[in-house]
């Protein structure tokens, strides 16, 4: 029988798309023949999954797992909103976020974890479930929370069921305070990341480049106004303290009572956690963003296909 090498299946795998333990059985139950191979993988369903991976994949779920002072946010996209709906893709989606728990949210270790159940990485397991959807499925993205006291809350938008929607949002609250208090807190403040975007924890924490940028544009527009220089950097100033509010989330109006400033809710939390609160972070995933969805001319495909009737 053959040698089984590392570069045999790595050639299977770019060859088939599929995952590298249906590579490795494939490559022994062929002698390692890699066209054979590749046969034998179409036979049971396993090579699909190559001529699917290069369709744009935007829909899908973004999931959001808690417990207590950790949470994960994991993004599985799929090429529709009716996958999404497909209860087998859910309950993958599920099984991946609890894996994620498990490992931090840290992308590498989630694709090198177990998945439960199949005796396969979760990489590998990703272009199983695409021959049984049959869409190109792929896992895009994850992340993590943690506190060493106090609670990582988690909020959905557009939850399809509980922990599965299409806006993620983890929020890290650091406290000696009551667990049920800073929970509550932690789902407003999710709530609030969901529907204003902040960039950014707080003003220490924007990127530099991206606040140089903002400040020569302000600059730019200030100048046009003909003003002295002396002046023009106190207009700069203002308009930043606005660019401020805007992206930072300690900086924005909360959206329950745009009147208060986010920092000044968490502030006054303290009273009812009984212990101050700190937000240390937030993480907030939107499906499909990023993704370079293909635009479709239904009208222009219509009439090519008439045309070529």
């Amino acid at each position: 029988m053959a040698e089984i090498t590392a570069g045999m299946v790595k050639a299977l795998r770019e060859k088939s798309g599929a995952g590298m333990m249906d590579c490795k059985k494939a490559l022994a139950e062929t002698d390692g023949d890699i066209d054979a191979a590749v046969d034998w993988l179409r036979k049971k369903g396993l090579a699909a999954a190559a001529k699917k991976a290069g369709r744009v994949a935007a829909e899908g779920l973004v999931a959001v797992s808690t417990e207590g002072p950790k949470g994960v946010v994991v993004e599985v996209n799929a090429e529709t909103d009716f996958v999404a709906r497909n209860e087998q893709f859910q309950g993958f989606v599920e099984q991946v976020a609890g894996v994620a728990l498990a490992t931090g949210g840290d992308f590498a270790a989630l694709s090198a974890a177990d998945m439960p159940g199949t005796g396969k990485s979760v990489a590998d397991a990703v272009p199983d479930m695409v021959a049984t959807i049959g869409e190109n499925i792929q896992l895009r993205r994850s992340a993590g929370l943690a506190v060493g006291q106090g609670v990582v809350a988690g909020y959905v938008h557009n939850a399809t069921k509980p922990g599965l929607g299409k806006i993620g949002v983890l929020v890290a609250l650091e406290s000696a305070g009551d667990a049920a208090a800073l929970a509550d807190l932690g789902k407003q403040l999710a709530m609030h990341v969901a529907a204003a975007n902040p960039l950014f924890l707080n003003r220490e924490s924007v990127d530099t480049a991206a606040l140089d940028r903002e400040r020569d544009v302000l600059a730019d527009q200030a100048r046009a106004s003909g003003k002295p220089e002396e002046i023009i950097e106190k207009m700069v100033e203002g308009r930043l303290r606005k660019y401020y509010e805007e992206v930072c989330l300690l900086d924005q109006g909360f959206v329950m009572d745009p009147d208060k400033k986010i920092a000044k809710v968490v502030e006054e939390a303290a009273g009812a956690a009984g212990a101050p609160v700190a937000l240390t972070g937030f993480v907030r995933f939107a499906l499909g963003e990023g993704v370079e969805k293909k635009e479709e001319d239904f009208a222009a495909e219509v009439a090519k296909a008439a045309g070529g009737a």
